[in-house]
């Protein structure tokens, strides 16, 4: 599966561009000479009814640099497969007996289980099927035809560079490593990205996101302070994106799940702060795998207050319950855009609900 999106043409800026991107005030929010990892720096305190300290001076506005549109190309992300690892729903042969019992053990939950299983009997039936590869090849075909979507692509065709991208998810899910190895993947199709570092209260993710902005080699926005807030970060990592004319910023927020309203208020200001400037892209919830149906509790408190678009799956190749994939995509029709399958940087793809399926029911 392969998608085709817009992205900044590098080296065909016009005249204008250059003529702002020069201009003092620019230079002095983002100086050609800055490193890799960039700094906030703490404003003076302000009181507390007073507009957030991130809001820009209003005789410095940072906007994009230049009015004319960029200039835009028709790419694709270089080629990713999942490969062999989804693990299979079969030590032995197919039965038709047991199969219920097995999609119930693998999360795909007792409706979908019923359904599938049924569906399954009914198209052996009318075909005539009853061999071991038969029963394989017709469970993957159905399984196959039920989690395509025609919105399974990430949101990057608008043309509304910056693309913003949010991150969302418990804590330990892989949040940090899903944005690394997507910035990587990115970069590798000649994107620019800037990462910001929203997940203040936790120094690790910070620090963990830092080293995958140099193997990604993406600029970063990073907190002055443990526990500074996330939405200056995040509203820091848009101008920054703005101002360096990079084609994405990817942010990561934190993962606390104390209680819904919490919740719901700090990835709201979060958005607010982003949308002050531009878009958002996508948000996207990254789900471990490995948790079952914890993950479905998860979800569903993400998807009712953060409006996500899409559901990045991790550590398939680390359980043999994959079934929850199939379960969150249905039940609360969001698409799976996104999977891990491994530690390593291009251990990460598109989700091809052909690749899984096969995966499913390959031979041990």
């Amino acid at each position: 599966m392969m998608f085709k999106f817009l992205k900044r043409l590098r080296g065909e800026k016009s005249e204008t561009s250059l003529e702002v991107q020069s201009a003092p005030e620019v230079v002095e929010q983002s100086a050609p000479t800055a490193p890799a990892v960039v700094d906030l720096v703490a404003e003076p305190a302000k009181p507390a009814q007073a507009e957030p300290a991130f809001e820009p001076k209003p005789e410095q506005p940072v906007e994009k640099l230049s009015d004319e549109p960029p200039v835009l190309a028709e790419v694709e992300l270089p080629k990713r497969s999942l490969g062999n690892g989804i693990r299979s729903l079969f030590s032995s042969g197919v039965d038709l007996d047991d199969l219920e019992d097995i999609l119930i053990r693998a999360d795909f939950g007792v409706d979908a289980a019923l359904e599938i299983t049924d569906d399954l009997k009914r198209e052996a039936n009318r075909v005539g099927a009853s061999s071991d590869p038969e029963l394989r090849l017709l469970l993957k075909d159905l399984l196959t035809k039920r989690l395509t979507r025609s919105d399974a692509a990430l949101n990057l065709s608008s043309g509304d560079l910056p693309y913003v991208i949010l991150v969302v998810g418990v804590n330990g899910a892989g949040k940090t490593t899903t944005i690394g190895k997507l910035s990587r993947w990115l970069k590798d199709g000649d994107w620019s990205v800037v990462l910001g570092a929203a997940d203040t209260f936790r120094a690790a993710a910070v620090d963990q996101l830092a080293t995958w902005a140099q193997r990604a080699e993406a600029e970063i926005v990073r907190p002055e302070r443990e526990g500074q807030d996330p939405a200056s970060v995040a509203y820091q990592t848009v101008e920054l994106a703005l101002t360096k004319q990079a084609d994405i910023a990817i942010i990561d927020t934190a993962g606390r799940l104390q209680n819904k309203k919490d919740l719901m208020d700090e990835l709201g200001k979060v958005r607010r702060a982003v949308e002050k400037q531009a878009r958002i892209s996508e948000v996207l919830l990254v789900i471990d795998a490995t948790t079952g149906q914890n993950a479905m509790a998860q979800a569903k408190a993400f998807a009712e207050v953060a409006k996500v678009t899409g559901i990045v799956m991790t550590k398939l190749d680390g359980s043999a319950k994959g079934g929850i994939l199939y379960a969150l995509q249905q039940e609360l029709d969001l698409p799976v855009k996104l999977v891990g399958v491994g530690e390593g940087v291009n251990d990460f793809a598109f989700f091809s609900p052909e690749e899984f399926a096969k995966g499913l029911v390959a031979y041990k």
